[in-house]
C-alpha cells in the first residue's frame, strides 16, 4: 500500500477495519463511477459513487450505486430534514478535502454525515472511492457505515 495512502485508508487502518484497495489507470472525460465499474470489471450494483449536498443548507454525503441518482428528497428525509440540493463542487471539495471524482466518504476533513444507500446491504462487499481518482477501496457495507458513523436509507432512484 506505499504511495497510495489517502486520509481514508489511513482512517480504516486506524479502526481495524479490513480492505482492499483497487487501483486502475484514470482516463480524462469519463464517469468516474463508470470508469471504476469498467476498468475493474466489476458489477455496477457494487460500486457506489460519493455524492455531497445540502439538507437544509448543511453539507450531507449520499452514497449510491454508480447506475443509479441520488433521490434528493429521500436524502433530505433520511437525515430529518425537509429540502435537498447538489452542493457546490468547490464547498464539497473544501469541505471534505478531497477532489471530484474521488470524493470518499471516508478519512474526509470535516466529517460530514453520511447516508449509505440500502442496496449496499444486498452484498457482502461493495466498493466506493478510496478518495483519490483510481483508486477505489472495497469493503462490507456494514464496515463503511461504522467507519464512517453512516447510516442505511433508500437514497438511490433508479
Amino acid at each position: 500500500m506505499a504511495g497510495r495512502g489517502t486520509p481514508a485508508t489511513a482512517l480504516l487502518t486506524r479502526q481495524k477495519i479490513e480492505f482492499t484497495l483497487h487501483a486502475y489507470e484514470h482516463g480524462a472525460g469519463v464517469a468516474y463511477g463508470r470508469e471504476a465499474v469498467d476498468a475493474l470489471g466489476l458489477d455496477a450494483a457494487r460500486v457506489f459513487k460519493t455524492l455531497v449536498a445540502t439538507v437544509d443548507g448543511h453539507l450531507t454525503v449520499g452514497v449510491v450505486p454508480v447506475a443509479a441518482t441520488l433521490d434528493l428528497k429521500a436524502l433530505a428525509a433520511a437525515r430529518g430534514g425537509r429540502k435537498a440540493a447538489m452542493a457546490e463542487v468547490a464547498a464539497a471539495e473544501r469541505a471534505t478535502g478531497y477532489v471530484a471524482g474521488g470524493i470518499s466518504p471516508l478519512g474526509q476533513r470535516k466529517r460530514l454525515p453520511v447516508v449509505v444507500d440500502s442496496s449496499a446491504r444486498g452484498f457482502a462487499t461493495i466498493f466506493c472511492s478510496a478518495g483519490r481518482r483510481g483508486l477505489e477501496v472495497e469493503l462490507s457495507p456494514e464496515a463503511l457505515v461504522a467507519a464512517a458513523g453512516a447510516q442505511f436509507a433508500d437514497i438511490a432512484a433508479r
